[in-house]
């Protein structure tokens, strides 16, 4: 296919991509038919569409059969024959649907938007699968990341999007399998299909793969386009099938031949079927069209691989899905792709050390680069537009494609400038770009839609030309419909009406053939990436929704000590030779007086204190309580026997604020009680014994109605409990 082979795996911690299926976890364990259903059940896939036995028909392409195709037909050709046959029932019982890892996340309360896409990177993120009879799904050896909602398989073009928050999160493991799932499928099936299942790989997508590996470069090295090499290649190969033998004015596949010689690119598919996850629609558009319906259905599948299925630049009329012609159209996208990806080889083989070869692609993208922009460049819409080479002509369809010679680097300074002020003036709306200037066409990739893809590309390359004030405008706009959006809905989406000013929790205003999607892998990776870039905007959006920045609550340690793992430096900590310890003299505690529970040292009275009768009705002011000494000082004086007269006037003290209480009992001299919460309990006289006369007044006196407290015997109380 070239002159170099794989690259070594032992020059490079990087696998060299052919080496992938010969890992434990390559799915090599079984032959699988790679037929899409629509072909393998043929006659019971359609019924099971014209039936509508499942709600989503992509459902109906990704359930397993219980047994091969052949003998399923079998059995089925044989039960519809019986009168009480029913469809429903036997899909039921000789189908399953796969096990998802259903997208239905929901922030917690104080979960910020950062933290939302941070833990989103495990919801989406799916593990090497593990082959399984007779399913639709292309095994991938590594793990990958998927856009949500419906779509569980591995995409091409969003996953480059993705990857830019796998790279903004530093991710990088994570990153290279993808890069590595994706020469994976390179190495299997000489493309990388639209997704990974079997009725995707008549076609392919946008060709992200050599921008995926620049990304990976970023971190790995020049090790990246050494060791990819061969699916670079394989990538380039693909694309261009066909482009000796074709002669001017025709096309063969991806590639067509202008009537002056120049070589261009188109989207197409391999089959002219209904799509396999779209069956029963494709069947309804191509009734309408009034054309050959393989035809319709060949422009429909080629409307998938340019990743905008559907939008109003592959409808002759502008608004009618029926009216699709993809296939005769050179789009901006895939034509300025293809010169990034030659001059990534150009790179690459310099690197290996062919020259000739590096030579010859950079030859082929500096041809192509001027071929784009003689063809492409609309210089009455001052923008790069779709070209019919069918026509010959402009579409005159604006669109967010537009930013993409300058996302690539691959316009001139004065194309740039006019692409600025046209954006700005016809596609920079309150939330953003709109994906084009066609409202009403029924379609998703219209206004008033705006999508993360263009932002992301539309900001780069603005920046890459010095219009940076337009960059950050768009980013701020983009971030506030997003993080706005998050604010109400506590969710990212796949896309965004950009045009309301007022923002909604439900995202895009609709249009295509599903609902909306939540997730969403490009939307959460460029959006880190802006907000990365730009934190002042990013900080002026966070003020104006404060829920999308809680800042989220740590818990408090220990937490699960079990599952910390002990590094080196903790082993070596806990392996120090032990010191031995000589002890100190210590001099010898002298001979203490005993102490009583209470602090006294005084003999522990053996005394019973009586019950407490009632008290008795008091006509005075009671006397206010005696505050007990503080520890260690003086023995407070006695109070004196009950058998003596009492006192007329006593020294006030002061009184607990609150109802008064009992005098103190009569106690002979004991240090200060050390447990104020239990106090002694004071003994009451027998109800005959006359109340004592009543001090004067002091700081707090009883109300007029307070019981007083009777007198307390003369009778030591008995110690507080420890």
């Amino acid at each position: 296919m070239h002159k170099d082979g794989p690259a070594s795996s032992g020059s490079s911690p990087v696998p060299p991509a052919t080496a992938l299926l010969s890992d434990a976890a390559a799915p090599a364990a079984l032959a699988q038919d790679l037929r899409p259903p629509s072909i393998a059940l043929d006659g019971l896939f359609q019924a099971i569409g014209e039936a509508h036995i499942y709600t989503d028909a992509k459902t109906a392409a990704d359930a397993i059969p219980d047994e091969a195709p052949a003998d399923l037909m079998a059995q089925y050709n044989l039960a519809r024959q019986r009168p009480d046959f029913s469809l429903k029932d036997f899909v039921a019982q000789h189908f399953t649907l796969p096990e998802r890892k259903t997208v239905s996340y929901q922030r917690t309360p104080d979960e910020n938007v950062r933290d939302y896409i941070v833990g989103m990177w495990e919801v989406l993120s799916r593990p090497p699968d593990t082959q399984v009879a007779y399913s639709s799904q292309l095994p991938l050896p590594f793990t990958y990341v998927v856009p949500g909602g419906r779509f569980s398989e591995l995409y091409y073009w969003d996953s480059y999007f993705t990857m830019i928050g796998l790279y903004e999160n530093q991710k990088i493991d994570l990153m290279r399998d993808m890069v590595r799932d994706m020469a994976s499928m390179i190495d299997r099936y000489g493309h990388i299909p639209n997704g990974s299942r079997t009725y995707y790989l008549s076609r392919s997508q946008a060709p992200f793969f050599s921008l995926m590996v620049d990304l990976l470069a970023m971190h790995d090295g020049q090790v990246a386009y050494t060791t990819f090499l061969p699916e670079l290649q394989a990538e380039y190969d693909y694309w261009m099938d066909g482009q000796d033998s074709v002669a001017p004015g025709g096309a063969y596949r991806h590639v067509v031949r202008l009537p002056d010689g120049t070589i261009m690119n188109r989207h197409w598919d391999d089959r002219d079927t209904p799509r396999d996850e779209s069956y029963p629609q494709d069947i309804a558009t191509a009734a309408e069209s009034g054309r050959p319906k393989n035809e319709v259905y060949r422009d429909l599948r080629a409307g998938s691989e340019t990743g905008w299925d559907f939008s109003s630049r592959w409808l002759a009329d502008g608004h009618t899905l029926s009216t699709i012609h993809t296939t005769e159209l050179l789009t901006v996208e895939l034509n300025f792709l293809i010169p990034h990806l030659q001059q990534t080889l150009a790179h690459a083989y310099d690197l290996k050390g062919n020259k000739e070869e590096a030579a010859r692609y950079a030859h082929l993208a500096e041809e192509r680069i001027n071929a784009a922009q003689r063809i492409l460049w609309d210089e009455r819409r001052a923008a790069y537009i779709d070209y019919d080479w069918k026509k010959g002509e402009s579409t005159s369809i604006l669109s967010g494609a537009t930013v993409v010679p300058l996302f690539l680097q691959m316009a001139t300074p004065e194309q740039a400038r006019a692409v600025s002020e046209t954006v700005r003036k016809n596609l920079l709306k309150v939330g953003g770009l709109i994906a084009t200037e066609r409202t009403n066409s029924g379609q998703q990739w219209d206004a008033p839609n705006g999508w993360a893809p263009l932002q992301w590309m539309a900001v780069k390359g603005f920046n890459q030309y010095g219009y940076d004030q337009l960059a950050s405008d768009i980013a701020a706009r983009w971030m506030g419909r997003v993080i706005g959006t998050y604010e109400k809905s506590g969710v990212l989406l796949e896309k965004y009406d950009v045009v309301n000013p007022y923002i909604s929790p439900k995202g895009g205003k609709g249009g295509g053939e599903y609902p909306m999607q939540i997730g969403f892998g490009w939307t959460n990776g460029t959006l880190l990436g802006l907000m990365n870039r730009y934190p002042q905007n990013t900080r002026v959006v966070l003020d104006r929704n404060p829920a999308a920045d809680q800042p989220s609550p740590q818990p408090l340690p220990p937490m699960n000590a079990y599952g910390v793992q002990s590094d080196a430096d903790a082993l070596n900590r806990y392996t120090q030779p032990t010191v031995t310890l000589t002890p100190r003299p210590v001099a010898p505690t002298p001979t203490l007086p005993q102490v009583s529970s209470v602090g006294a040292s005084a003999p522990i009275p053996t005394t019973e204190i009586p019950p407490s009768p009632a008290p008795a009705q008091a006509t005075t002011h009671a006397t206010p309580p005696a505050e007990a000494p503080a520890a260690g000082a003086p023995p407070a004086q006695a109070t004196a026997p009950a058998s003596q007269p009492a006192p007329t006037t006593a020294p006030a003290t002061p009184a607990a604020q609150g109802p008064a209480s009992a005098p103190a009992p009569a106690t002979p001299p004991v240090a200060s009680q050390a447990a104020p919460s239990a106090p002694p309990e004071a003994a009451t006289p027998p109800a005959a014994q006359p109340a004592p006369v009543a001090a004067p007044a002091s700081d707090a006196t009883a109300p007029a109605n307070q019981q007083a407290a009777p007198a307390s015997p003369a009778t030591p109380p008995q110690p507080a409990q420890p």
